[in-house]
Formats: C-alpha cells, structure tokens, sequence
C-alpha cells in the first residue's frame, strides 16, 4: 500500500467508523451467525498475492461484520458497558502509526511521562489517598494494563513474593531458607468473597496458589463484611495456613455491590495490632464503578483506601475509552519492582538507572502498548465534567429502569436496585422453582429475538436477569423498550396460569402504570 493508496483507504475506514457509530442503534444488537460460520467464507490459505483494500473492505463488510455483536448500541445491556468514541478512534490512530514497544522510558520518553502524568489526574479525581500517586510519600503510582484481570495477577505475584520475603527475612541465604520460602508458599492463602470476579481465582490458579471464597450474604446485599472475614481468617490460621491477599470489591460483576472496607480495613488492623505480621495485601477490584468516584456523592467510597495495597478501574468500562485500558494504582512501587524487575544488559542505560519510572517492571509483559495516549484524548475531549454526565446517565437510567419495574409486581421482583449503572431482576411465580423457570424462560427469548441484550446469573440458586444501561447513546426510549419487552416476555409466563379473560381485563390497567 502506498501513500495514496493509504489515503484512500484511511478516508474510506473512517467514514465506515462514522456510519457504524452513528447507526449501531438500527443493527441487530446480538449477531446471529453460527459457530464457525467464517470458516466456510474463508480461504484455506492466506494469499499469495497483494490484494486491494478495496476487496479487502468488501470482505470485510460481508463476512466479518454479520459476526459482531454491537457493544456500542444502546440496545447492548448485557455485561457491563465496554466501548469507546470518536477521541479514542481518532487516539488509536496516533498511537498505531507511531507504533513502538515503550518497555522503558528511553524507548519514547513521552509514553512512559504521559501515562505517569494521565494516571495522577485521574487518583486525584477519584479521591484515591495520596499514596496511590507518583508523588506520594510512600512511592506509589500508577500503571495502565491490558486488563482488571491482568492488573490482580499481577499485584498477585507481588503480594506473594513480599508476603514470603517478610516470613523468611530472619534466614540466612542458604537451603535451609529456600525449603522454608516453599513451605510458606505451600500454606499461603488467596481470599475474595462468593461476589468476588473470577478473575481472582484464577490468578491463584496461574500462580498456584490457594482461593477461599467467603460468603457474601443475601441479607447484607451480598456485600463482604468484615466479621465475615475475621471469622474465615480464624477458620484458616486454626488448619496452619496463611491468609496473605485479599480482592475486596467496589461494583461486584452479578449486582453492583460494594464491599463492607471500613468494616475489612478494621479486621486488618485488629489483627496486626495482635501481631499477626506480615500484613494481608488488600485489593480493591473497581473494573466498573470506579469510574463513579468522580462524582462528589460517591467519593467517600475511598475513606478505608489508604489501609489497602492496590486499586484497579477500567476506563475502558465507563469512560469511553475503548478496550484495552486498565489503570492499576499501587501504594509501593517497589513492591511490583522487587517482583517483576529484571535488567539484561540490552535493557540497561543511563535514564534507566537513575530514577525513571520504568513500566517494564510494573507489568507482567516487557512491552506496552501507548494507552495513557487515547485516556489523555479522552479526559480532554470530554472534560471531567463531561465524564460526570455519562456517568451520572447511566445512573439515571438504571434508576428509571427500577421505577418501572416497581410499578407491575405483578409480574417482577426487584432483585437488587439499581447500584451505578445495574438493575437485576426476577418474574414472579409462586414459589422459589417457579420464580427460576419463569426467570429463565423470560430471559432465553429475550437472548433468542436479539432486539436486546441481556445477560443472566444465578446466585444461592436462584436465577436473575441482569440490565445493566451504561452505554452512552442509552436514552429513556431505550428503558422504556426493554421493559416493554420484559413486560410482554414476563406476561407470557404469568397470564398462562389464569384465564384469557382476566388476563386481558387487567392490560389498560397496566398500559396506564407505565
């Protein structure tokens, strides 16, 4: 491809990146292709021969296109929201033509400076404790990673070799110390609570390390509290073994919950004060709702946050910012250092080792990607006050989506209210086994017509329809479709029971409650 044959391309790609945000409302929110329906529009092999972008687009638009689902539309309610916009698409463009590996400072000083720079902004909008900032007293900072999933195995490793480091600091280097250090390793313990994402388990897993789950009870919301804990950490140290992470949640993947810190924060410190030392690292998993800590009612979330180890939200989720862009904040940079650093010759230079920030040791891989480049995008073209707006939308749409759903009992239980951008639900039946097929049932046709997507979870056995309404573009009309298709799904299954002629008595009743 030459100059001209890029700027052909390049114009077309973006008036294609236009139509398609200016018009995802009007697609099919799910695709319905069937797995492996590229295979029979692909070649076998990879061609010999150039071909041009114009075959290249068509295909493109005929092959891959019918096998996306449209995480932009405001008819895509299913997880949690994940999209980004115009800033983002036009940042990515900056970032792909510049196109380096930026594993040190020197690589492009101008990475490594800007993601130093866009990650203070944004702990200082968060009402993060001046220890989670480059400038802090305890030499802390933050890091932009692939993902929350990446960003705890990470403070995982780290956790891990500080936690063993402090067990066995009394030995000398020798055998002896290297058989004790796995012998700690073989007792220590990874927490989180039954609301904790899976991601935490499965970072034990790669490290191999143990995972227990504590309960998160349905009369506490299904939030971790801190006598729950204490009670699981005495359960652990009467067997022998060493309770030494734990993920505590602010936003939980099924309802939105936020974890009991004050409550965890006041654990820890009884525990230290009887001299159970080494400290247990807390984590704080924000994927979602850590973006709501720019708004002034929800920063006293962070007042427990300067008793934690580490803090993670995606800006990906909920500030536009498109997919990857995970900002992990650390209250020791050390403590990531001490773990991940490791300078071959080819890596050594000067800037390198004087005190530069170098990501390569704050990151499992040696490269990364120019991400504080599209959030400094972001957070300019928007304004935090922009930010706010969305934020604060998608609130109001899953409150409004609540109110509704309060208006037909008849038909709907409000399972947990609405929490940040999450309202979750269950159809009424006559018992608990009802309520599950009812539920389900409600929510297969949903899935099945694609008009919206929605996802569903089951919890202490009981199954729940998650609507979670953090896209930009959802506006009250999009509220008021899905309840209506809710509304007609949920009627289905709670008219069948009783006869058409009172079934259709009650409809202008409840056409006037909506």
């Amino acid at each position: 491809m030459n100059v001209e044959e890029f700027l052909e391309a390049a114009k077309a790609a973006i008036e294609d990146a236009v139509e398609y945000q200016e018009n995802a409302a009007s697609k099919r929110v799910i695709s319905d292709v069937q797995p492996g329906y590229l295979s029979s529009l692909m070649p076998t092999s990879a061609p010999v021969d150039p071909e041009p972008f114009s075959a290249i687009r068509a295909d493109f638009h005929a092959n891959i296109m019918p096998g996306m689902t449209h995480w932009h539309s405001p008819r895509f309610m299913a997880f949690f929201s994940c999209h980004g916009e115009y800033p983002t698409i036009i940042a990515e463009i900056y970032s792909n033509f510049l196109n380096g590996a930026y594993f040190n400072w020197i690589s492009s000083p101008a990475a490594t400076e800007l993601e130093v720079i866009v990650l203070d902004w944004l702990a200082q909008e968060l009402n993060l404790p001046e220890c989670f900032k480059s400038t802090g007293s305890t030499r802390g900072g933050g890091v932009l990673h692939g993902s929350a999933s990446e960003a705890v195995l990470t403070v995982m490793a780290a956790a891990r070799d500080k936690y063993v480091a402090a067990r066995t600091k009394h030995l000398p280097d020798g055998l002896d110390k290297e058989d004790e250090i796995w012998r700690v390793r073989s007792k220590m313990v990874v927490l989180g609570s039954t609301g904790t994402h899976s991601s935490t388990q499965k970072a034990a897993n790669i490290l191999g390390l143990r995972f227990e789950a504590i309960r998160a009870y349905e009369e506490d919301s299904f939030s971790l509290q801190g006598r729950h804990l204490a009670t699981k950490l005495e359960q652990l140290e009467a067997r022998g073994l060493e309770p030494f992470f734990l993920t505590a949640t602010m936003g939980t993947t099924d309802f939105c919950v936020i974890d009991d810190f004050e409550g965890i924060a006041d654990v820890l410190k009884r525990r230290l004060a009887r001299g159970r030392y080494p400290d247990i690292w807390v984590h704080v998993d924000a994927a979602l709702a850590g973006s709501a800590l720019m708004l002034p009612e929800y920063k006293h979330n962070t007042r427990a946050f300067h008793n934690f180890s580490s803090f993670n939200f995606n800006p990906q989720k909920w500030l536009l910012t498109g997919y990857d862009c995970s900002a992990t904040f650390v209250r020791s940079r050390e403590d990531l250092i001490n773990t991940l650093s490791i300078k071959p010759a080819y890596l050594r230079n000067r800037p390198s080792d004087d005190d530069t920030t170098e990501y390569r040791d704050w990151q499992i891989a040696l490269g990364k990607r120019f991400r504080s480049l599209k959030l400094w995008f972001v957070l300019r073209s928007y304004g935090i006050s922009g930010l706010q707006a969305h934020v604060r939308s998608g609130i109001s749409m899953a409150e409004s989506l609540e109110r509704k759903l309060r208006t037909r009992p008849d038909l709907f239980t409000v399972f947990t209210p609405a929490r940040f951008a999450l309202v979750t639900l269950r159809v009424v039946g006559r018992d608990a086994d009802e309520m599950n097929a009812r539920t389900q049932r409600v929510y297969d046709r949903i899935l099945d017509e694609g008009e919206y997507y929605l996802t569903s979870t089951v919890v202490e056995g009981k199954s729940v329809i998650r609507v979670t309404l953090g896209v930009k573009s959802v506006r009250e009309g999009h509220v008021e479709g899905v309840f209506g298709v809710l509304v007609r799904e949920a009627e289905k299954e709670c008219c069948e029971k009783i006869d058409t002629f009172s079934c259709i008595a009650r409809a202008p009743e409840r056409e006037g409650r909506l």
